[in-house]
């Protein structure tokens, strides 16, 4: 008996934490082998350099260069072959608008692929400062997020030449950043909520959260509390995929389909809305609507020094390592589906819980 209790005990203490990492890092997923198209990084160079510098500041106070942004963005998913919408947007008293691309059939679950094209602004403090936008007060947001948004229209293109089998929704969100950040104001809480108005089933949401900077040198990755670490690489070289525990399921599945279309290294994580960062994007509406939904990121402020500052600029990006998770989201979008396709739940909603962010 004592040697049984011993041997259990044993199973416990080492099956538990074996359990936890595979819950939270799915270390053990097989890629599924594909060969997505050649994505032109010169071309999201040139997307992320207009965005960042010919467009900038794109801040919420910026209304006209939002409005530039918007009528460059829509330009560009009509001419993908998309079938193009805009969605107004209302925040005290100032319309904006989503930019709505759709591909593949009408009916069934959609694949809503998101990301936002506005950047941060201090607007109170450029005030302090006699009231000018300056990189000080107003980032150009080459990472943040001008990199989600060149990669959601290089992925339109693919599309557009590639039509999927399945319904797939691009949305180029507004006002993602702070002061709207997790408010209702959001441009992505707008389209979850249309979604879910319209009774319409969403297979899975992708938000494309700063993709486009990469480091090889050691210590260059940093983690939220100590103890990921040791589940993680130390050199911020992957692409992360971020959801929900009860995500996990769905989660390999979209891991497998984006690890097999590269040699990019991709790594992902299950883990609460508590924790620091993992709900820090647009992908935490549609959790409100009882939607299923990951977040794509390069782990922003966790590896990137120029989040939200003067520095991040088109020239501190990797466009080689972009292109790379361009080509791991379209293969998400073939085939047959990931997700399950169900209509809104109320089931796991994150807490309403008031923190700073914003991507």
């Amino acid at each position: 008996m004592k040697r049984r209790r011993l041997a259990l005990s044993a199973m416990v203490v080492v099956g538990l934490p074996c359990a936890i990492v595979a819950t939270v890092v799915q270390p053990w997923v097989a890629p599924v082998p594909s060969s997505p198209p050649a994505v032109d990084a010169a071309r999201l160079q040139a997307d992320v350099r207009y965005l960042s510098v010919d467009l900038y500041p794109r801040s919420y106070d910026q209304v006209e260069n939002l409005d530039r942004s918007a009528r460059f963005i829509l330009a560009e998913l009509r001419h993908s072959g998309g079938r193009v919408t805009e969605q107004p947007v209302e925040a005290e008293g100032v319309t904006y608008r989503n930019l709505i691309a759709r591909y593949g059939p009408e009916d069934g679950a959609v694949l809503v692929i998101g990301a936002h094209y506005d950047s941060h602004g201090d607007v109170q403090q450029a005030a302090r400062h006699g009231g000018d936008a300056t990189p000080a007060t107003h980032t150009p947001g080459a990472d943040d997020n001008a990199s989600g948004t060149a990669a959601l229209l290089a992925l339109a293109r693919l599309l557009g030449r590639h039509p999927p089998a399945r319904p797939v929704e691009l949305v180029a969100y507004t006002l993602e950043e702070p002061p709207y950040f997790r408010t209702g104001h959001m441009g992505s809480a707008w389209h979850a909520r249309a979604l879910k108005a319209a009774s319409r089933p969403v297979e899975l949401m992708l938000s494309l959260e700063m993709v486009g900077y990469f480091r090889d040198e050691p210590g260059s990755q940093g983690y939220p509390f100590r103890g990921l670490d040791a589940l993680y690489p130390d050199r911020g070289d992957f692409v992360l995929v971020a959801g929900r525990f009860g995500d996990f399921g769905l989660m390999r599945r979209v891991k497998a389909r984006m690890a097999g279309a590269s040699d990019l290294p991709v790594q992902s994580i299950n883990a609460p809305a508590l924790l620091q960062g993992i709900d820090f994007s647009d992908h935490l509406n549609y959790w409100r609507e009882g939607y299923p939904a990951l977040m794509i990121t390069d782990t922003g402020f966790l590896r990137n020094p120029h989040y939200h500052r003067a520095e991040d600029t088109a020239e501190s990006l990797d466009y080689v390592r972009m292109a790379k998770v361009v080509q791991a989201v379209f293969a998400v979008t073939r085939g047959t589906a990931v997700g399950s396709g169900g209509s809104p739940s109320v089931a796991e909603r994150p807490p309403a819980i008031a923190r700073s962010g914003g991507g």
